[in-house]
């Protein structure tokens, strides 16, 4: 079966104005309840038996962070996590954030760990010029709750509109007049434009704030985790075959 990118998007639902608009001009989004709850279950337990098989070498197919536990390459480590990269809405506004074809850069997760995952203020991207198309969007799956205390994502609304970096701007280290916290129950998603400055901030709890992240870039440019390379063959002979197109892997 051929997929073809008019074909895929059109299987997307469309999103609401006001979805739209909150995407435009705040640059990112939250949707709630996207993760039933035998599927949040799973995807925790086999969070938890990655990082005991892994250990530190979890993160060493991306990068390494002080503070947390990482994972990296899920697409390739059980289909429990297809749907992170596959949810129908999750694209749709991925889609209306960049304008034009993408696909998956990475699937990968992380867990502040207490006292740990402060981040300063970045883009998921390089400086752009203020009139550049956007080339990133990162979606944020919200294993636990994330709340004011356990190191929610800080967002500062409509800084995907700015030219240049935080830096050229604010201390990016500092909290920021007007910058917002991703508070939402465990199931939720936080999808943005990645060019909009955000950051990990403190986990002031004894409990895990885990997360994984479905990054995805323009089909023009290069993806964070080589999907065709990463990929083992039982993997790539399960996947359908919109799940190729959208992971950029070939027979």
């Amino acid at each position: 079966m051929t997929v073809s990118w008019d074909r895929l998007v059109a299987s997307w639902p469309p999103l609401s104005p006001e979805e739209r608009h909150q995407l435009d001009t705040q640059g990112y989004l939250i949707l709630k309840n996207i993760m039933d709850t035998n599927w949040l279950q799973a995807i925790r337990e086999r969070f938890e038996t990655l990082i005991a098989e892994e250990g530190r070498a979890a993160g060493l197919e991306v990068h390494q962070e002080a503070g947390t536990r990482r994972l990296a390459n899920l697409v390739d480590k059980g289909e429990v996590f297809d749907g992170i990269y596959q949810h129908p809405k999750v694209l749709a506004a991925v889609y209306h954030i960049l304008g034009r074809p993408f696909k998956v850069s990475s699937v990968n997760g992380r867990d502040a760990l207490p006292s740990e995952g402060a981040q300063a203020l970045h883009a998921d991207w390089g400086p752009r010029d203020v009139n550049a198309p956007y080339s990133v969007a990162n979606s944020l799956w919200m294993l636990d709750d994330f709340t004011e205390q356990n190191g929610a994502t800080r967002l500062l609304p409509g800084s995907h509109l700015k030219a240049g970096a935080p830096k050229d701007y604010v201390d990016p280290a500092q909290s920021q007049p007007g910058e917002v916290l991703a508070v939402a129950p465990k199931g939720s998603v936080l999808v943005w434009n990645a060019h909009t400055w955000h950051g990990g901030t403190k986990n002031r709890t004894q409990g895990c704030r885990r997360a994984l992240h479905a990054y995805f870039v323009v089909r023009e440019s290069p993806q964070q985790t080589d999907q065709q390379t990463m990929l083992c063959d039982a993997t790539k002979a399960r996947l359908s075959p919109s799940a190729k197109y959208l992971l950029d892997v070939t027979e």
